[in-house]
């Protein structure tokens, strides 16, 4: 069975979706990054990149959010794209936006705006800019598409979805004024049974709440290392 390394943030939400789509079946390892297991022994020679969400199936271990979404269309056979190269090229193109542009950019303005001990103005706004581009680039996108790619609803648009949500953390709830066909795309997603299972998924597991000076440390440790 596939042991999902989860905690409630948008990387690990968006495989939980394609889980709940594809009914693939799935064991839950709850991972509290506040607590800093993500540094556990067990946790690192499974992702030595310490971030979750992570997967192992069958003694496959697969880590980094978008390599997991495409592993798990592939091994279910579902969520895939036509099978033309065409159809091929637009996913793992748009796949590579999410996880390389959307992902980091909007990563950093949340860090920048909301948890950064200095607040940088340059900071916040490289970063609040570069997502709201990228956003810009999607909502254009959807507004000739109904989905990322055509009209296949795929493992692209659970990538959207997962970020998606999180949005008006930075830009407020304004932000759906501004990119209406993303909110469509986000609207239909959450309206079906897979993502509301999907986000069950935070109320079932106890994690840390608080972020205070320990919660900094596991999750900057760079941070305070060059600190030191």
């Amino acid at each position: 069975m596939i042991k999902f390394y989860y905690h409630p943030s948008p990387n690990p939400i968006k495989v939980a979706l394609l889980l709940e789509e594809a009914g693939l079946p799935y064991e839950v390892v709850p991972v509290d990054t506040k607590k800093g297991e993500q540094f556990s022994p067990a946790f690192l020679a499974i992702n030595p990149n310490a971030k979750t969400p992570a997967i192992t199936d069958d003694g496959a271990a697969v880590f980094d959010s978008n390599a997991i979404l495409l592993y798990l269309a592939e091994k279910s056979g579902k969520f895939l794209p036509e099978n033309t190269p065409a159809a091929r090229g637009q996913a793992l193109s748009w796949l590579m936006f999410v996880a390389s542009g959307v992902g980091p950019y909007f990563g950093q303005a949340v860090h920048f705006v909301h948890f950064a001990p200095e607040k940088i103005p340059y900071a916040q706004n490289r970063y609040r800019l570069e997502a709201k581009r990228h956003l810009d680039i999607l909502d254009a996108h959807l507004a000739k598409n109904k989905y990322m790619v055509g009209n296949t609803y795929t493992y692209v648009d659970m990538a959207v979805w997962g970020w998606a949500n999180f949005f008006p953390f930075i830009f407020g709830e304004e932000t759906w004024t501004h990119f209406p066909n993303i909110k469509r795309l986000v609207d239909e997603i959450n309206a079906r049974p897979a993502a509301t299972r999907a986000n069950a998924l935070k109320t079932k597991f106890s994690f840390k709440a608080e972020m205070d000076e320990e919660t900094k440390r596991n999750l900057f440790p760079q941070n305070y290392a060059a600190a030191a």
